[in-house]
């Protein structure tokens, strides 16, 4: 063989190695902590179009839960809960109707503080059980995972990700009491930035304005019914003190399923990505009535720019 064929055929070889050393990187290996509820059918097709590129997906969740069950899209691990499918089922519909329910607003405040502390003792039970269930736990500690995948309203897949020193990813529609802006550390002064349940608008009067202040100050006593068993089961695991601000301000990257055309102006930082249109990803075929009325306007359109530019 010619010296110069061996040489085409060590360069091609080296190419060779290369480009499938690029494929194999490409894909990551990815721990998936979710939130149950509307929360999982979101992130849901995020997972499908990961799949897609090639990531290997590990979702780990609650034996009872509402919507999540396995697919082909990622392998499932589960642990067990104390408590039944009939109490979630019946806490979540509680819930429902509660938030919805036309109230006073002191009355709605009462309610509200109520459900955040059942639906808080239901989250921390399923977060201390998968903690200290050492077979799932040891199975996620040796499995060289890349990054953990979380909705940060439930603080249980933070913790783990500092526990493996891995970096996450979160993805979230809102926490409660603004604990995702303090953790971010994003400017969210009372008076411009109204907060959550309260019906205000960016541009308030003077009343509005001492409304929204009342709802700030009363959100250190949300957090602490939502959030503080949180910190101490932090604190435990991760053997340091840990608050929620503390935990959350680690994570990577805060992808938000807001739209920022549709939410009130707010001061939010680099890593923070608007993904408001996942919500919208099914689409449905216009029907031909509809189809005609677009045809129809797109005609309007056109004819009222060739008056412009004739000046009829």
């Amino acid at each position: 063989m010619s010296p110069g064929v061996h040489r085409w055929h060590s360069l091609t070889t080296v190419l060779l190695l290369f480009m499938s050393s690029l494929s194999f990187a490409a894909g990551g290996k990815l721990l998936v902590m979710p939130m149950d509820g509307s929360h999982w059918l979101s992130m849901r097709a995020v997972l499908n179009e990961l799949r897609q590129r090639g990531h290997e997906i590990i979702v780990v969740a609650p034996e009872i839960n509402l919507f999540m069950g396995a697919s082909e899209s990622y392998m499932m691990k589960t642990y067990p809960v104390p408590f039944t499918k009939e109490e979630l089922d019946g806490h979540f519909l509680t819930f429902a109707e509660t938030s919805f329910k036309e109230q006073p607003f002191p009355l709605r405040i009462i309610t509200i503080f109520e459900n955040v502390k059942r639906t808080s003792a239901l989250l921390f039970a399923t977060c201390t059980h998968l903690l200290y269930n050492r077979e799932l736990m040891g199975y996620i500690e040796g499995s060289n995972f890349d990054a953990v995948f979380t909705d940060p309203m439930l603080p249980c897949g933070q913790i783990i990700a500092l526990h493996l020193s891995i970096p996450s990813i979160f993805f979230l529609r809102g926490i409660p009491c603004g604990v995702d802006a303090e953790a971010a550390q994003c400017p969210n002064p009372p008076s411009y930035v109204p907060r959550m349940l309260s019906s205000n608008t960016d541009r308030m009067t003077f009343t509005q304005r001492v409304k929204n202040l009342i709802i700030s100050s009363s959100e250190s006593l949300l957090c602490d019914i939502a959030y503080s068993q949180f910190e101490s089961l932090a604190s435990e695991f991760l053997q340091r003190p840990m608050t929620m601000k503390e935990l959350l301000s680690h994570g990577s990257i805060w992808l938000k399923r807001l739209d920022f055309v549709f939410e009130y102006p707010m001061p939010v930082m680099p890593n923070m990505i608007f993904i408001g249109g996942i919500n919208c990803g099914q689409k449905k075929p216009l029907s031909q009535v509809s189809d005609l009325f677009g045809r129809t306007r797109e005609m309007l359109l056109a004819i009222t720019l060739l008056c412009a530019l004739y000046h009829i």
